[in-house]
């Protein structure tokens, strides 16, 4: 651990908030940040702290007969114009504005505001920061533990503070990138009858897609998800007079969780596969059932309060649900804010996502 200068404000939740936006950690260079937060931590008589790489753990040993664990990670996308954050008023409510305010340095703030404060709560917790989320599956900070520590994230229920408008989320979709290339005989477009058009071979394929039957309302545990089957990106050719002979088109499809990885990348080769065009899966990740039937979430819903709604999208609350750990998701923010270059946080939302977690951690709160 490097030692740095600054000191993060862990009792003022908004200072502390502005103190980790301003701490630029585009995925890959989160060092600064972990560093300043592994030494937050370490100055905390309660918790042991541990780290891998970037990703620094620290928990609460008090003996309870549960264990939570409460995650979010510390990278952000690339900063478009947006660092140092703002402080702006917008319909009669502050706001933060600046990269990760809402994909996810407000659900950080809250948890190491908590992590520093909280320290009898009525379970044992591990609170986890970690690197590399918003970037390739491989170099995921909490992957990485799972595969190397998954003692460090035993537990008996799991909050992932991404962005939910401070409502919970359960569960999340299962998400398959796949490419799809097509074949053709290249030839001088003015004699296009001597070759074979490769990007015209995609025609197929694209009305497949806009025929496929998505599932629109897809009942799981009582949350229902909706799937979705998109074109992401098309290419092909080489120059305007010259008749293609390979084209891509590149495939996202995001399934509901009732449905096994396995089983959807199979369902989207029986779509696609046919002779003359090669199937190539770029990613595969599961979905996560919401397991709001489970008693530490039952609990969890019971004290924070509010409708569950269902999760759009896939997050590492799937990787939990890997590890047999039920999981929601619970944060400050939109998530249509999420890496806009505008991105946004409302100052309030942090408070009532610290103000749930105390009621649902903390004894003297549940008495």
């Amino acid at each position: 651990m490097t030692a740095y200068k600054e000191e993060l404000a862990l009792t003022d939740l908004h200072a502390l908030f502005r103190q980790i936006v301003d701490v630029e950690s585009v995925s890959g260079r989160e060092h600064h940040l972990a560093d300043l937060v592994e030494q937050a931590l370490s100055g905390c008589p309660h918790l042991e702290v541990l780290r891998q790489g970037n990703t620094i753990v620290a928990r609460t040993d008090l003996g309870r007969s549960q264990r939570v664990i409460i995650a979010g990670h510390l990278d952000t996308v690339p900063v478009a114009g947006n660092l140092p954050s703002r402080l702006e008023e917008r319909d009669g409510r502050a706001f933060l504005v600046g990269r990760g305010t809402a994909d996810m340095k407000g659900g950080v703030a809250v948890a190491l505001h908590l992590a520093h404060a909280l320290t009898t709560p009525v379970h044992d917790v591990t609170w986890v920061f970690y690197e590399c989320e918003e970037i390739e599956a491989t170099a995921n900070g909490l992957g990485r533990v799972a595969q190397t520590h998954p003692d460090w994230l035993a537990g008996d229920f799991a909050v992932l503070m991404e962005p939910t408008g401070a409502r919970i989320e359960g569960g999340c979709q299962g998400t398959t990138r796949f490419r799809l290339t097509t074949h053709g005989t290249a030839a001088h477009s003015a004699r296009s009858w001597l070759g074979h058009n490769a990007i015209h071979e995609l025609t197929d394929l694209l009305e497949t897609i806009r025929a496929y039957p998505v599932r629109e309302a897809v009942e799981v545990e009582g949350l229902v998800f909706r799937e979705g089957l998109n074109a992401t990106i098309v290419s092909g050719g080489v120059a305007g007079n010259v008749i293609p002979d390979t084209a891509e088109l590149y495939v996202n499809y995001r399934f509901a969780p009732d449905l096994a990885a396995d089983d959807a990348i199979a369902a989207m080769r029986r779509a696609f596969e046919r002779p003359g065009v090669d199937f190539e899966v770029l990613d595969l990740s599961p979905g996560a059932r919401p397991g709001l039937d489970r008693p530490a979430a039952r609990e969890f819903c019971a004290a924070v309060g509010g409708e569950p709604r269902p999760k759009y999208g896939w997050t590492d609350v799937a990787r939990f649900s890997a590890l047999g750990v039920p999981a929601v998701n619970y944060g400050p923010a939109d998530a249509g804010k999420a890496h806009a270059d505008d991105e946004c946080c409302p100052l309030d939302d942090l408070d009532a996502t610290r103000d749930a977690l105390i009621t649902w951690l903390t004894p003297e709160e549940r008495s």
